[in-house]
Order: structure tokens, then C-alpha cells, then sequence
């Protein structure tokens, strides 16, 4: 344990997405596995105040943590690696530190002072990087600087980085600067030119990088190590292969062949042990030998982006090697999903799940998709509007509610079983507005979700605004669909399920948000282990 907490930069040159947040958490994963208290967090150069707002194909899907904060895929990473909840303090971006910067202006805080970038926006940005090292609760902290070097929205977290490096002096921080090193086929070689220019720039700015960490298609030998070192200005053992990995859960394991965490604790003058990634193993280990195979299949409208799922696969990963089998998954566009080829593309699936999202878009593919699953016995699972879809067709296909539907999609329709939480009716702005965050569950002990959970008691994290109309309720219940999960407090449905069918369970909340590699969610457990047993009785 340390008295003052350490501090580590990673910042990302040549290129976006090398994968800043997989090597943040790797590292972090190896000096939690020291024993080393760990945390990351991520700064976001853009002036959205938080990602709740973004479009999915802008920035993929928005994670979203216990205390409500709505936040950068890349948190999911963080707690998928670490086995411990980020909030809101782990994630932020340009927009908040300038709202935060102007609020203070307007309430005269600044004393007639002119507010510039230098030092009022910068003094944000250290508080904020402090904030998780003065709470107590770690030994290191390591900061994803989202963005490229060079990029003028990132000045401003470099130029704060450099004065940090100052204010708390030798071996309280380390810079990490994760790079590319590319192949030219037409060569025939390795050229390390991009990373020197990038390094250049990051210097041009006031800070040296200590460590290099270079992602490559290919080996870095000795003598292009060597290279870098001199060019860079950096030891040889601190210029880090980052090569790719079948699997962003090997990286850990490639990290500490190239002695990251080694290079990492010595510029802190730290201890270094051996980490202990006795569990970590033991679920790669299961991840990469599976003993069989089933085939979910994944209906949402945001599909041709992988990140907007993010969780869900990698929930599906954990859950696959908690059951021992690789989980194949087929993303199905629900827009283009009907009566017609239902059949076609959803008859040979072992289980389905249908996915969040907002909109009228590919709303009734995602209905068709439920009816379906429902008819012919295939274990379903649907994600908060996943699980409003399946509401909406039970009534309208089981109950023969015509028209039923959600007041999302039909503010008129005659029978809305799903329909605006009373709490959101005034709300006006739309950003971080939504019912967010952990809340309580209470379970009937018969239920799907309690053999999974194995309690009566759980929390779960929630981002939505529409809810099951407990109007309904009776009605719903009495034609099959039972509500098997509920908020004590509010009454609010939080889970349905058909007692009848294979493995049917529609939930409110996000559970992927809770999987991680040392506690796979245990309803994606159950939903893969249900999907292994009907695919063996087929």
C-alpha cells in the first residue's frame, strides 16, 4: 500500500482506436493482482456533458454505473477486468469540465478573474484526475486520455498532465504513450517513424513519454526496439509489444510477458511481485477450450456497430465460459425482420435475445422476433425495451389486445401497456433525466430469475423511461405472462416471465452491465445454460 497515491497517463498517438482502454485495464488488472489498490478513469475530449445523449453509431453503447452516471463503453471494460464498480467520478469529458468551469464563474467565484483555458480549465481537470486519489481508496490511478495527441481538444488534458507531473514530482506518476508501429507490405518492413513524429508532438507539448507501448501486427525485434528507445528517448525495456491478441482477455497475460507492470512500478518506485491471475486464467482457460457450441442470436436495430452491444457480447463471453461453450452470436437487424423470413432466420437459433434501444425503428421486427421465440419454445431473453417488446406482444397476440403498444411509439394507442413513468411527465431536458442507476428487485422464489440469482434480493442497474403499466397487470397475469420481479418501493415490474415456456425472461434493467470476468452475470449463465439444453433436445 502507498501513503500518496501514484498516478498514470495513458495517451494514444498515430491513430484512434488502438485500444488505450484495454491496455489501461490490463495494466490495471496486473497491479491489482499485486495487491495494489486500482483504479481508471476516462477523460472524453468532447463537449457533450456525458454520452446519454449520443447516438449509438456515434459512440456506440452508454454504460452506466451503480451511482447513475451515465459513461464511455470503456467503463464497462474498467469493471470487466477489475471486478470493481466505477461512478461518476471515472468518466470525464470536456463538456462537464467547462460547465463546471462556467457555473463557478457565474457565481462570482473566480473574483473578477479572466477565465481562461490556462489555468481555470486546466485546474478542473487536475481536480477532477485528483478526486479519485484523494478519496482514499487506491494506491494507483491510472487515466485513459481519450483522443489522439496532437488533436486541439486534447491540449488542454496534455498541458494538465505536464503540470500534474510537476505539482507531485518524481515517481508519483508515469506517462504511457500507446502508439502504432505499421507494417508496409510493399516494403516489407516494420516502420517506426509514426510513433517518433508522435512522441515528438507529445514532447512539443511538455511531456515525456516514460514507457511506449506499441501496438504491431507483427514482432518487434530487438534492433526496432532499440530504435524507438534511442528516437524516443525512453529505456529499451520500457518500448512494449502490444501485438494483436485473439482476444482482448489475453492482453493481460502479453502485457506481463513484456513486463509492463515491471517497467510501470519501477518509474513509481514500487514494489513488484509476481500477479496472482489464478481466476483470470482459469476463465481464459474455459473461454478458449470451449466443449461445445450454441447459437444466440442478437435482434436490435444498431447491429452493424458492434460497440453499440458492447456488454452484451462480452456478457455473452463470460457466460460461455462459465458453461464451458463458445457462444456463437448472429446480430439480426430487427428493421428488416417480418412474418415472411422469420422462420428463415431465427428457426436454426439455440436462444434469442432481443436487445435495448429507443425509437419507433425496427420496433415491430423485434415484436416478430418474440412471437416467434414464444411459438416455438426458443429460450428468450429481452433487455429493457427487449423486454417492453415482449409485454407488447403477448398482449396484442395472446391477450388479443389490438393496436396494444407502447406510448413511446404510439402516444394515442388504445391499449398502452407499456407507458411513461409517472416521474418522467414533466421532465423536459433529455440528458441524464432517465431512471438511472442501481435499484432494488424483490424476486418470487419460483421464478426463472431466482433459481439464477439464487436470492430473493437483488439490484440492478436501470436506464429507461418508459415502464409496464401496472393497468394491465392482472390481466397480463392471468393469460400467462407473470411479472416475477419487482421494485419493493415503487411496484414497478421488473421482470416478466412464461412459466409454460422453456426459458423465457424479459427484464427492465441491463444485466450486462453487471458481467464481469469473475462474475459472469448469472442470468446470461442461465439464459446460455437453458439455450445448451434445448439445443441438445432439438
Amino acid at each position: 500500500m502507498t501513503t500518496q497515491p501514484k498516478y498514470i497517463f495513458v495517451t494514444g498517438g498515430v491513430s484512434s482506436s488502438l485500444g488505450k482502454g484495454i491496455i489501461a485495464a490490463s495494466l490495471a488488472k496486473l497491479l491489482q493482482a499485486q495487491g495494489y489498490r486500482t483504479t481508471i478513469q476516462k477523460l472524453d475530449p468532447y463537449i457533450n456533458i456525458d454520452p446519454g445523449t449520443l447516438n449509438p453509431y456515434e459512440h456506440g453503447e452508454c454504460y452506466v454505473t451503480d451511482d447513475g452516471a451515465e459513461t464511455d463503453l470503456d467503463l464497462g471494460h474498467y469493471e470487466r477486468f477489475l471486478n470493481v464498480p466505477t461512478s461518476q467520478a471515472n468518466n470525464v469529458t470536456t463538456g462537464r469540465i467547462y460547465q463546471s468551469v462556467i457555473d463557478k464563474e457565474r457565481r462570482g467565484e473566480f473574483l473578477g478573474k479572466t477565465v481562461q483555458v490556462i489555468p481555470h480549465i486546466t485546474d478542473e481537470i487536475k481536480h477532477r484526475i485528483q478526486i479519485l486519489g484523494n478519496s482514499g481508496d487506491y494506491d494507483i490511478v491510472i487515466t485513459e486520455i481519450g483522443g489522439t495527441v496532437g488533436d486541439i481538444e486534447s491540449l488542454p488534458y496534455v498541458e494538465a498532465v505536464r503540470q500534474l507531473e510537476w505539482d507531485l514530482g518524481d515517481n508519483n506518476t508515469c506517462v504511457i504513450h500507446l502508439t502504432l508501429v505499421p507494417f508496409l507490405s510493399a516494403a516489407g518492413e516494420l516502420k517506426t517513424k509514426p510513433t517518433q513524429h508522435s512522441v515528438k508532438t507529445l514532447m512539443e507539448s511538455g511531456v515525456q513519454a516514460d514507457i511506449l507501448v506499441c501496438r504491431t501486427e507483427h514482432e518487434l525485434s530487438d534492433s526496432i526496439k532499440n530504435k524507438l528507445a534511442r528516437f524516443c528517448n525512453v529505456k529499451q525495456e520500457a518500448v512494449i509489444q502490444s501485438i494483436d491478441a485473439s482476444t482482448i482477455y489475453e492482453v493481460p497475460n502479453l502485457m506481463l510477458e513484456e513486463g509492463l507492470d515491471k517497467v510501470v512500478l519501477k518509474q513509481l518506485k514500487l514494489n513488484s511481485d509476481k500477479p496472482d491471475l489464478t481466476i483470470w486464467n482459469q476463465f481464459l482457460h474455459r473461454h478458449k477450450n470451449p466443449k461445445g457450441e450454441v447459437v444466440i442470436g442478437l435482434i436490435g436495430k444498431y447491429v452493424e456497430l458492434q460497440d453499440s452491444y458492447k456488454s452484451i457480447l462480452e456478457a455473452f463471453i463470460h457466460a460461455g465460459a462459465e458453461n464451458e461453450v463458445k457462444v456463437t452470436v448472429e446480430s439480426i437487424h430487427s428493421e428488416y425482420l417480418t412474418v415472411k423470413d422469420a422462420e428463415k432466420k431465427l428457426s436454426h437459433l439455440d436462444g434469442v435475445l432481443v436487445a435495448p434501444g429507443f425509437g419507433e425503428r425496427g420496433i415491430e421486427g423485434k415484436i416478430e422476433a418474440v412471437r416467434f421465440v414464444r411459438e416455438n419454445n426458443i429460450p428468450f431473453l429481452g433487455i429493457c425495451l427487449g423486454m417492453q417488446m415482449a409485454v407488447i406482444e403477448y398482449a396484442r397476440n395472446v391477450l388479443k389486445l389490438e393496436g396494444a403498444n407502447s406510448t413511446e411509439m404510439n402516444e394515442h394507442t388504445s391499449h398502452p401497456v407499456i407507458a411513461l413513468m409517472e416521474s418522467q411527465k414533466n421532465v423536459v431536458n433529455k440528458g441524464g433525466t432517465m431512471r438511472l442507476g442501481s435499484w432494488d428487485c424483490k424476486l418470487e422464489k419460483d421464478s426463472e430469475a431466482y433459481k439464477a440469482y439464487n436470492s430473493e434480493n437483488i439490484k440492478e442497474r436501470h436506464r429507461h423511461r418508459f415502464e409496464f403499466n401496472n393497468d394491465y397487470k392482472s390481466q397480463i397475469e392471468e393469460a400467462g405472462l407473470k411479472a416475477t420481479g419487482l421494485n419493493p418501493e415503487t411496484g414497478l415490474v421488473e421482470i416478466v416471465e412464461i412459466p409454460t415456456h422453456n426459458w423465457f425472461v424479459g427484464v427492465q434493467y441491463h444485466p450486462e452491465y453487471k458481467s464481469t470476468v469473475a462474475n459472469p452475470h448469472p442470468l446470461f449463465a442461465s439464459f446460455i445454460a437453458a439455450a445448451l439444453k434445448f439445443k441438445k433436445n432439438k
